[in-house]
């Protein structure tokens, strides 16, 4: 059975990806325990947590694009933006992460 393609992670900063790869390997190594791992990825990567359909519009605004350009960022429809503005839909999984990335780092983040 094959595993599933990875996520990529998004981390706050180079210096916490450069950290949290250091400890990575030391996680593959055997020398830091799970705890420890899910400590250094609460720590380093982006969070991300339920947005608001307000919240949504609000980043898309900050950004300046209307739904139609802001949904070929994020690689969805327009109508889905709509939908997640008028709390039709929920964005989830890579929508979701990325609307986080835009809402802590702004756009060009993600261009």
């Amino acid at each position: 059975m094959t595993k599933p393609p990875r996520q990529k992670k998004t981390f706050r900063s180079d210096a916490l990806r450069s950290l949290h790869s250091a400890v990575a390997d030391l996680h593959a190594a055997g020398v830091v325990d799970k705890a420890t791992m899910r400590h250094f990825d609460a720590a380093c990567l982006t969070p991300v947590a339920p947005l608001a359909p307000d919240e949504i519009k609000h980043i898309r605004e900050d950004a300046k694009m209307s739904q139609a350009t802001f949904a070929m960022v994020l690689n969805v429809t327009p109508t889905l933006i709509s939908q997640w503005e008028r709390g039709e839909k929920r964005p989830s999984g890579p929508s979701l992460k990325l609307l986080s990335l835009v809402s802590h780092k702004g756009i060009d983040a993600v261009m």
